[in-house]
């Protein structure tokens, strides 16, 4: 039997609500938890985040960083920035150059320079249980369907190959 290659990485952007629903809609995730990330240095304030674990033979990393640059606000420094901070938390050297190649193969395919930043992974804090799978136990909320749904849209349109139908309640509802 062969074991499965898992990658572990945090991922902030935007409200952990809509994290987590984009990254539980994919094939090749697992372990996914939504709360709080911090970091080392200036960022050691907890950001709201998913942490994850990817199967690299069901979803690339290249794919992974796409859709996150694609489904945040990554290229906007806003003034929510402390409270969803755009970085990819990663676990060793090695991983940061990987996604800051990454991230810079991708910056030409953006009108306006990507400010999501790769951090060394400090903490997580989970979220509180009444939070954790908000989409999928709240689709018609008005939050939900207003940033949530067009993303999980989006996504069917652009990356349908990485996508559980399945789990996309926005079809259902």
């Amino acid at each position: 039997m062969i074991e499965k290659q898992f990658y572990k990485i945090a991922l902030g952007g935007g409200c952990h609500w809509c994290t987590e629903a984009v990254f539980k809609s994919l094939i090749g995730v697992y372990n996914l938890q939504q709360g709080f990330v911090s970091s080392t240095g200036e960022n050691t304030n907890f950001s709201e985040a998913i942490l994850l674990q990817l199967n690299i033979e069901e979803i690339s990393i290249k794919t992974l960083v796409n859709i996150h640059l694609l489904t945040h606000k990554s290229t906007s420094n806003h003034s929510f920035r402390k409270k969803y901070r755009s970085a990819f938390y990663v676990f060793s050297s090695e991983q940061a150059k990987e996604i800051n190649a990454i991230v810079s193969d991708f910056q030409p395919e953006f009108e306006n320079k990507i400010i999501t930043k790769v951090y060394p992974f400090s903490a997580f804090k989970p979220s509180e249980e009444q939070f954790k799978n908000y989409y999928y136990n709240n689709p018609n909320k008005p939050f939900c369907k207003t940033y949530i749904t067009p993303k999980l849209q989006m996504l069917l349109r652009t990356f349908s190959k990485q996508i559980n139908t399945e789990k996309l309640l926005y079809e259902k509802h």
